[in-house]
């Protein structure tokens, strides 16, 4: 009888782990996967006037866990708001402009960001240069204005 519910437990256990792995977006292949920003397909985010643009890489960020590189246009603004799921952020050209109630921040090549879900803040791109980065999300991207 112990045993067996010690195995139920450990079964229970690896499902469980199991699930929350592929709810974080792990991927279905044990390929290795390769892509260049030069040769992504980027397409414009609604509603940003041609400002943001994203390409997929992983994932699907209308939907779920995913991966993507994001180009913010030179001097763009955000605005303050929200996201509802974790955002990590990898600078790669241009700057990426952060700013919270701690301070501000500029995110540049080889910089990293993480701004957990529900966090107020500002987010826009250099005014020169704008922003390339690589953007990963715990689960489906949104933009939700502050009051």
């Amino acid at each position: 009888m112990r045993r067996s519910l010690r195995m139920l437990a450990v079964t229970t256990g690896l499902l469980v782990s199991w699930t929350i792995g592929r709810l974080q977006g792990q991927m279905e292949t044990d390929k290795s996967m390769f892509l260049s920003p030069d040769q992504a397909k980027f397409g414009e985010m609604p509603q940003t006037n041609g400002r943001v643009s994203m390409a997929p890489i992983w994932g699907d960020a209308n939907a779920s866990a995913h991966g993507t590189y994001t180009k913010f246009m030179p001097g763009f603004d955000a605005g303050m708001h929200t996201h509802t799921n974790d955002v990590w952020i990898v600078g790669i050209k241009g700057a990426y402009l952060y700013k919270d109630e701690a301070g501000e921040k500029r995110i540049g090549p080889g910089d990293f960001l993480r701004v957990p879900g529900g966090h107020k803040h500002w987010s826009g791109g250099d005014k020169k240069q704008g922003a390339l980065f690589y953007e990963e999300s715990s689960g489906k991207f949104d933009l939700i204005p502050a009051q």
